[in-house]
């Protein structure tokens, strides 16, 4: 890209993909412990809505070691609510002391965020 040339990509949405060895028992863990329901299903493939923004969970033969962050829920509202609500559903959440991030609760302190952004980490 020239130095003058802008940056072209400014305008266009973002689109997460996520990847699924067992589609079926990802479709459940979203529904029954997330509440998500997809908005449309193709082979191999189911569109999730949630808060304007799109994703898809994809069917894929490959493998991910999971030791990042692949997507993140925003402004959830009552955070320490949702968490407690998750925990009741079966989601099991990291507490982690480590340099630069430290959970409380359940619920990331990262050195530099405002508070008002925390995110559980599970």
């Amino acid at each position: 890209m020239s130095a003058g040339a802008g940056n072209v990509l400014a305008g266009a949405r973002v689109a997460t993909r996520l990847p699924a060895q067992d589609l079926d028992r990802a479709r459940r863990f979203y529904a029954e412990v997330l509440g998500l329901e997809p908005v449309d299903e193709r082979p191999g493939g189911l569109l999730y809505r949630c808060g304007g923004v799109e994703f898809v969970l994809f069917r894929s033969t490959g493998t991910s070691p999971g030791t990042f962050t692949q997507m993140a829920f925003e402004d959830v509202g009552d955070l320490p609510a949702v968490v407690a609500e998750l925990r009741r559903r079966g989601v099991v959440f990291e507490e982690v002391d480590a340099p630069g991030l430290r959970t409380v609760d359940s619920i990331a302190e990262v050195e530099g965020n405002l508070p008002a952004i925390g995110q559980p980490v599970f």
